[in-house]
């Protein structure tokens, strides 16, 4: 699984027009399931996105997670992650999962990373989105589990 982390002051995502989801402080995460991503990954994943410590303490440090920043997660699904653009001006996007096996992967995502006491909200699968964001900082992370297994 890959995912673009951002520290954000607020976020919020629309379908149509209709607001679906919306976070004040904390971390939206556009991540994407690959051909070959397991519930490992997905396991990988919700636990760094727990543990990262990117928000500052007293001291300004970064030192805080998320919930010790008293933030939530904002999860957004984006195949996108996976396009491959080294190659021409089109990008392939082989590397993604197809829909119906990401989907699972990602819910699994969502359930882990709530099961570890975080806030979650979240966008609609498969849905043109429209994603709004205060990134504050700017602070973001590139995380991919690929690096890993």
């Amino acid at each position: 699984m890959r995912a673009v982390v951002q520290r954000v002051l607020s976020a919020s995502v629309k379908v149509d027009g209709e607001l679906v989801s919306s976070i004040q402080t904390g971390l939206l995460v556009l991540a994407a399931v690959g051909k070959g991503d397991t519930e490992a990954d997905a396991s990988w994943l919700a636990n760094k996105l727990a543990g990262l410590r990117i928000f500052e303490d007293a001291a300004g440090k970064m030192n805080l997670d998320v919930k010790q920043a008293g933030g939530e997660v904002l999860l957004v699904s984006q195949f996108t992650l996976f396009g491959d653009a080294r190659k021409g001006n089109r990008p392939s996007f082989e590397g993604a999962e197809l829909p119906e096996q990401a989907y699972k992967l990602f819910e699994l995502l969502i359930n882990k990373t709530q099961s570890l006491g975080l806030i979650v909200k979240q966008g609609r699968f498969r849905a043109d989105m429209q994603v709004e964001l205060a990134n504050d900082g700017p602070v973001t992370i590139l995380l991919d589990s690929e690096k890993l297994f």
